[in-house]
């Protein structure tokens, strides 16, 4: 077996077809943008470059057959929040061979080694949490746009190397045609009908004050979990927002004013991996032509959740569920979008997980995320922020009783984190 690092154009090219080579049969996968990969690894498209590095190999068999790929990264935002500095690796793809494999992983950690990193987490995303993150290990499906799709035995070539898992990461599904349950809408009927309360979806043509209002509200309801946390950028999330215009649906992006303060919002966006699926990766001009082809036609059939916020002084009063009902409304007039994916929430966090069982959404897929720590004898912890370390329980079964009341999950839930073994 040989490794390359990937520094030309035919290297990157291989670094692309990897995946294109080992999932040619699978009718599951769906081959991400070639272009969106290449961004990611270009200093003048992802700011990351100016705080972190990043390098690709590619591998090769005796045959020179192209067997395997991955890519290592750190960023001072990521590296810093953590009990020692720790760099990432990502897009890994590999043969069912576990030599292939470690060749792989052993040349990561070397050079993250190299750059001052003592540990290692993947896969991840050199960028957002809400892509590319996290192994599948169970519920292997048409993945959603952003979500990592793997064998199978990734997880094994994983384990066996030596990567511990450092959370765990839950995807729900809605069926939106079925009805969801009395006590949910309740709480939303009551919840609207508060005074100085008004919900309103997004309007492209004020997308500098919608996107001022999710970095405000994101921001202030994320900022609890400090470890895994970095402030959103207006620039960076305005830049994302409109190469996301073609994809986006203005009547699913909900906003929630408290006396004209921001306090909540929603954000979903039709799957366009259902599209993407006929692309092959490529945006020529045939393929966009057929990708608004397709569009047109209805072929998207599923929408993503992909972010949400509730400011601390108004989350577990059911704003969410008034965001459903609202969206309630949607999903009755554009009735061939049947389904949502409600994607991800760690397993630290059982606020988000409460809600997602109270609207009645099933579980659907899980990812790892795994850490490996380059210095064997060190203590490895799996992450609990320090806002759950310490939980009240009173304030998880007040919670309970605002967004589940028939529901145990929250003290099961509660049981599960404070008895559970590092």
């Amino acid at each position: 077996m040989k490794i390359f690092e990937v520094t030309s154009r035919k290297l990157s090219r291989d670094f692309l077809r990897v995946p294109k080579l080992l999932y040619k049969r699978d009718p599951h996968w769906v081959c991400p943008l070639d272009n969106d990969i290449e961004a990611t690894f270009n200093p003048s498209h992802n700011p990351l470059f100016k705080q972190g590095d990043a390098c690709r190999w590619i591998l090769k068999d005796d045959k020179n057959n192209l067997i395997g790929r991955i890519a290592a990264f750190h960023f001072h935002d990521y590296s810093k929040t953590h009990h020692q500095p720790t760099g990432g690796i990502g897009w890994f793809e590999c043969i069912n061979n576990q030599e292939a494999a470690n060749v792989l992983f052993d040349t990561a950690r070397e050079w993250l080694t190299g750059q001052n990193m003592e540990a290692m987490d993947g896969p991840i995303n050199f960028g957002e949490t809400d892509t590319n993150w996290g192994l599948l290990a169970d519920g292997f499906t048409h993945p959603a746009y952003g979500m990592i799709y793997n064998f199978p035995y990734y997880r094994t070539l994983f384990e066996n190397f030596g990567f511990k898992k450092y959370y765990e990461q839950y995807s729900y599904h809605i069926d939106v045609t079925k009805e969801f349950p009395d006590r949910f809408w309740k709480i939303a009927d009551w919840v609207m009908r508060k005074p100085d309360f008004r919900f309103e979806h997004v309007r492209f043509t004020e997308k500098e004050k919608y996107l001022r209002d999710m970095v405000k509200v994101y921001n202030e309801a994320w900022a609890e979990f400090k470890e895994n946390f970095t402030p959103l950028n207006p620039q960076e999330v305005l830049k994302t927002f409109k190469k996301a215009k073609p994809v986006i649906d203005e009547e699913l992006i909900w906003f929630v004013y408290h006396k004209d303060e921001p306090v909540a919002f929603y954000i979903m966006l039709p799957d366009i991996n259902m599209i993407l699926k006929h692309l092959n990766g490529r945006l020529h001009i045939i393929n966009i032509l057929r990708f608004f082809y397709y569009k047109k036609t209805r072929t998207i059939k599923r929408v993503r959740a992909v972010i949400a916020g509730v400011v601390p002084k108004y989350q577990g009063t059911g704003m969410e569920s008034a965001i459903f009902r609202k969206l309630e409304a949607v999903f009755t007039r554009k009735y061939w979008l049947t389904e949502i994916e409600l994607s991800w929430v760690g397993d630290y966090n059982p606020k988000m997980r409460a809600v997602y069982e109270a609207v009645g959404a099933k579980l659907a897929k899980i990812h790892f995320t795994y850490r490996y720590l380059f210095n064997p004898n060190k203590k490895f912890e799996r992450f609990m922020p320090d806002s759950l370390k310490n939980y009240d329980k009173m304030k998880l079964k007040s919670f309970q009783s605002v967004v589940a009341p028939d529901s145990g999950a929250i003290n099961k839930k509660y049981n599960y984190l404070k008895n559970r073994k590092t």
